[in-house]
């Protein structure tokens, strides 16, 4: 299975999602953050992750007779570059972004059904909003978000550190607009 085939799946990328940062869990921490996902499957999806290079195992100890072991995401995995961005098919592009979606509605879901969980205490926001973009100020946008984003990216757990996560999306709305090679 190739990376991209192997991440266009909702569970596989709260996987990943939930090991950001450089945390290390084991499969009965991430069953926590997962409750819905059963049990055989979250391990399965685990497995496929660190038989694919994407997880590492950190520790491994035993407890009650059961060894228990704790991931993390290896700093060199594998990504979908622009390469294989550009050999995905329509499909693909189409079932890499049904999958993120759907990760991001369970993750926000799993943020309400916190105790204590505050959208306005947190800043959570989700607002949509159309720019008008030449392909120039697009590049100009995604470098200064890269320019902003990349250094805190390091960031690690800390105390007075929460994780959050951010989902930055950008396709044309339109299908009336001008591309810029119909120019």
């Amino acid at each position: 299975m190739d990376a991209t085939e192997l991440l266009l799946h909702p569970v596989r990328l709260r996987v990943l999602h939930a090991l950001a940062g450089d945390r290390a869990l084991t499969t009965s921490q991430l069953r926590e953050r997962m409750p819905e996902v059963p049990k055989v499957t979250l391990y399965r999806h685990v497995g496929l992750l660190a038989e694919a290079g994407f997880l590492e195992l950190v520790e491994e100890q035993r407890v009650r007779g059961a060894v228990e072991r704790h991931y993390r995401l290896r700093r060199d995995r594998p990504v979908i570059d622009a390469d294989a961005a550009s050999a995905m098919s329509t499909d693909d592009h189409r079932r890499g972004f049904a999958a993120s979606m759907a990760v991001l509605i369970a993750e926000f879901n799993a943020y309400l059904d916190r105790p204590g969980a505050d959208p306005v205490a947190d800043a959570v926001s989700y607002r949509q909003g159309t720019l008008w973009l030449s392909p120039d100020e697009l590049a100009a946008i995604h470098r200064e978000l890269l320019a902003v984003l990349g250094p805190l990216l390091a960031n690690g757990p800390a105390p007075g550190r929460s994780p959050y996560l951010m989902s930055r999306i950008f396709f044309p709305s339109d299908s009336e607009t001008a591309r810029p090679d119909d120019e």
